[in-house]
């Protein structure tokens, strides 16, 4: 009795194996064709060089003492007292710097989720509605899988979605 229990348990799971539909999608290349994220990345490249050269200035502005103040404590006309006083300045400067390169980093990657959460909201959301209308219980990243079967990619589908021309 449990052998037969089993095996109609076992059939039953084989059966439920099989009726489920599977797909993949290469995330990464199909988000390189929307054309909003070509705009995203030229604006993010604007926004870049934006903030490089606002921290480049300050790196000459503060170059350009240093040598100045070099040159004075070399000649002499910077007394012990004045010499303390200004490189602790520019020490305070060194580290403005250092809090603006930090401050760049953060500032791009909420530049670049602020571009790209949109996008990817709406790719998500072409993903899951191909799958719904398909019929594909799961739709996996192909970055993700060792083996797949072409016929299983849904990107044409959610190309036509988008709205991309195949």
């Amino acid at each position: 009795m449990k052998t037969g229990s089993f095996l109609i348990i076992a059939l039953l799971c084989t059966v439920a194996l099989q009726a489920q539909k599977f797909g993949y999608i290469n995330s990464q290349a199909m988000m390189a064709e929307l054309p909003k994220v070509k705009q995203a990345d030229s604006d993010m490249e604007a926004f870049q060089k934006q903030l490089q050269k606002k921290g480049q200035d300050m790196v000459t502005a503060f170059q350009t003492k240093v040598q100045d103040f070099q040159k004075r404590v070399e000649a002499g006309e910077v007394p012990p007292k004045a010499q303390e006083e200004e490189e602790k300045k520019l020490e305070e400067e060194r580290q403005k710097i250092l809090a603006y390169e930090q401050e760049m980093t953060q500032q791009l990657q909420t530049k670049r989720d602020a571009l790209l959460k949109p996008i990817l909201d709406e790719f998500n959301a072409a993903v899951k509605a191909v799958a719904t209308e398909n019929g594909y219980q799961y739709v996996f990243d192909q970055g993700i899988l060792l083996y797949f079967d072409a016929a299983m990619d849904v990107a044409p589908l959610v190309k036509k979605k988008l709205g991309l021309t195949q």
